[in-house]
This record gives C-alpha cells, sequence and structure tokens, in this order.
C-alpha cells in the first residue's frame, strides 16, 4: 500500500509542476506527433531524452513507464520526449517488417532531426546532449537512430531488442562509436537473447543476432577486445523471478558499452532496476566522460 501511494504522489506532484503537451511536425506530407511534459525550470544546456514505445504501441504507453524519471527530471535537467510511430510503428532497420511504415518508407531521420531542432529552439537543450532509449520496436528505432544519425544522437539504450542479421538489415550503417546500453531477457520468446527468426503479431520481421552479437558489433566500433567487466546486480525483486548481470567495457577515451543480460527475463521489464532511470544514469556518465 505504501508504494502505491508513493506513485500516486508522484504523479500529483509531476501534475502540479508540469503540463503534457502533445505537438506535431509535418514531415514529408505527414503529421508526426510526440508529447512531453512542460519543463518546470530552465533548460538551457540541458539533455533530451527521446523515449519510444514498441511496435503497435503509442506514446502514452511509455508515460506510465517513466513515472520515476519525470520525478527527477526538473532536478537533472533532462526533457524527456515522447514521439509516436506512424501509425503506430516505426520505420526501423529490419527489412522484413510488414508494418506500414516500413512499406512506406517512413523519413523517420527527418522527423527526429526536426524534433532535435525544435527543442533546442524552444528550450535550448544542448546539441550535445541527446539521447534515445526504446522499448521492443523502439529498441530497434534506437539502433536505428544510433546507426544513422550519429552525429546528433550521442547515446543510446535499447530494451529487449536485438540488431537485425546482415540479410535483414534495411540501413545502411554509418559504422560510428557510440555508448550503447542494451538490456535484454533470456527468455524473451519474441526478441530471441540467442538470435533468430523474431515475429510480430506472428508476422516475421526477420532475423535478428544474439545479444552477445549485437553488443559485440559495438563494442568492436568502439575499439575494445577480450572480455567485458562481468558484475551481478542486486536482486532488489525477488518476486519477479530474475536476476541481471552487468557486461560492461568502459575506458576513459572510449564510448562504455554494456549489456545487461535478464536472467529469466521475458518480452517485459525487469523489476531490479528501473529500466529507464538506469539508461538515464548511462547517458548522464556517458556525457561526463565525452567531456574528459
Amino acid at each position: 500500500m505504501k508504494k502505491v501511494l508513493t506513485t500516486v504522489f508522484i504523479i500529483f506532484s509531476l501534475a502540479a509542476q508540469s503540463q503534457l503537451l502533445t505537438d506535431s511536425i509535418l514531415i514529408e506530407q505527414h503529421y508526426r506527433t510526440f508529447s512531453y511534459n512542460t519543463p518546470a525550470g530552465n533548460m538551457a544546456g540541458g539533455s533530451l531524452m527521446f523515449v519510444m514505445h514498441g511496435s503497435g504501441g503509442s506514446s502514452s504507453d511509455m508515460l506510465k513507464r517513466t513515472i520515476k524519471l519525470e520525478a527527477i527530471a526538473a532536478k537533472e535537467k533532462l526533457l524527456l520526449v515522447y514521439p509516436d510511430g506512424y501509425k503506430h510503428f516505426w520505420n526501423e532497420c529490419r527489412k522484413f517488417s510488414t508494418a506500414v511504415a516500413n512499406k512506406e518508407n517512413i523519413n523517420e531521420q527527418a522527423f527526429f532531426t526536426a524534433m532535435i531542432t525544435y527543442f533546442e529552439m524552444k528550450y535550448g537543450v544542448s546539441k550535445n546532449k541527446i539521447y534515445a532509449a526504446g522499448f521492443s520496436g523502439g529498441g530497434h528505432m534506437a539502433y536505428k537512430l544510433a546507426a544513422t544519425l550519429p552525429n546528433q544522437i550521442k547515446a543510446i539504450a535499447a530494451v529487449v531488442a536485438n540488431m537485425p542479421d546482415s540479410a535483414s538489415m534495411d540501413c545502411t550503417l554509418a559504422g560510428k562509436a557510440l555508448p550503447v546500453l542494451i538490456i535484454n531477457g533470456t527468455l524473451d520468446n519474441v526478441n530471441p537473447y540467442n538470435g533468430g527468426e523474431m515475429f510480430v503479431s506472428n508476422a516475421s520481421f526477420g532475423v535478428v543476432r544474439s545479444s552477445e552479437n549485437t553488443f559485440n558489433y559495438w563494442a568492436f566500433l568502439a575499439g575494445y577486445a577480450g572480455n567485458p567487466k562481468k558484475i551481478v546486480l542486486p536482486d532488489t525483486d525477488p518476486e519477479d523471478k530474475k536476476t541481471i548481470e552487468a557486461y560492461t567495457f568502459n575506458k576513459k577515451n572510449k564510448p562504455t558499452v554494456s549489456l545487461l543480460k535478464v536472467i529469466g527475463g521475458k518480452h517485459d521489464y525487469p523489476g531490479d532496476i528501473d529500466v529507464y532511470v538506469y539508461a538515464w544514469r548511462f547517458f548522464s556518465t556517458a556525457s561526463k566522460k565525452q567531456k574528459l
């Protein structure tokens, strides 16, 4: 009961301090929408974090997942932005996606570039502090942003998402190293941890790499070799029957690359961490490293 009351208090506190706004940008004859809470303070020089929904979802899905992060956003000088996919889907890098966004080849790069400009002009967020995190299809969209807009997106987090293999890849990869956080479950029957064919609503979206191969792709770009450092995160929620092993490459002059292996995790969120607070801490640390 105490946990429920705390959550309710946080929601009402946020409502008192900010207002949820929805706006749109015209991109190639399509109005693309996004939502965000009005900042409680001056955002000049602050950070922007895109939070992207999964296939078939909407921005409202993600607002329910970021309550704790929204509660500290003003203190962190962070603006969270929740874009909507085109007809609930993203045109990401899965060549065999049956989504209309893919079939119509919707210009996602133009959409995200326009949103970045919008928030730079309206609130003065720093162009050097633009991040993206996504769940499932939103995680695939995060990979696309890292692969195609690496000069604008400074770090990504992909949750329950592996990169497509070479035969299923529909993006030209820039091949630029970035800080990357991957969070995948070992029992995920949608995004197979060890790679293979994946299905969305019983439709094949092609073949994805394994979580380790996805992790190794970004680690190789960053110039890492050998074995990553492994730690086991505290099991703060034993009832979820999941534990998390963190594998991380981290050196002073290189982007951090980390894989959270959620033992027992399915196509869902682990209970031991708040995924989006964790992602923000990862981004924030990455930003400080880039200044060194």
